[in-house]
């Protein structure tokens, strides 16, 4: 079995990605570097990792689990990162529309 078929998440890639250190992101979830180093190594991550990892690194806990940010378009991440938390549903909503009719309209 290969490494990616092994990979159960993306949390290295992640903080690598937001140009954070170990130390950095333990200070953004209230941890100690060494525990990111373990949790960057665990097959798994728990749902209270996630819950506290995801917002501290501007991604949603699917992400963290499934995209490696390097393989996404970094236009559709950076304009997500800019949109207030409060409009987030409304520019979900809006690109869902989009996807059902395949057009702007």
């Amino acid at each position: 079995m290969s490494d990616a078929a092994d990979k159960r998440h993306y949390l290295r890639e992640w903080r690598e990605y937001r140009r954070l250190t170990q130390e950095q992101l333990a200070d953004k979830v209230g941890t100690s570097k060494s525990v990111i180093s373990e949790l960057e190594t665990k097959r798994e991550l728990s749902g209270k990792w996630l819950r506290r990892l995801a917002p501290a690194l501007d991604t949603s806990a699917g992400y963290l689990l499934d995209h490696d940010p390097e393989r996404l378009p970094t236009s559709i991440l950076d304009i997500w990162a800019d949109i207030p938390e409060e409009n987030r549903g409304a520019a979900v909503r809006m690109l869902e529309s989009l996807r059902r009719t395949g057009t702007g309209g």
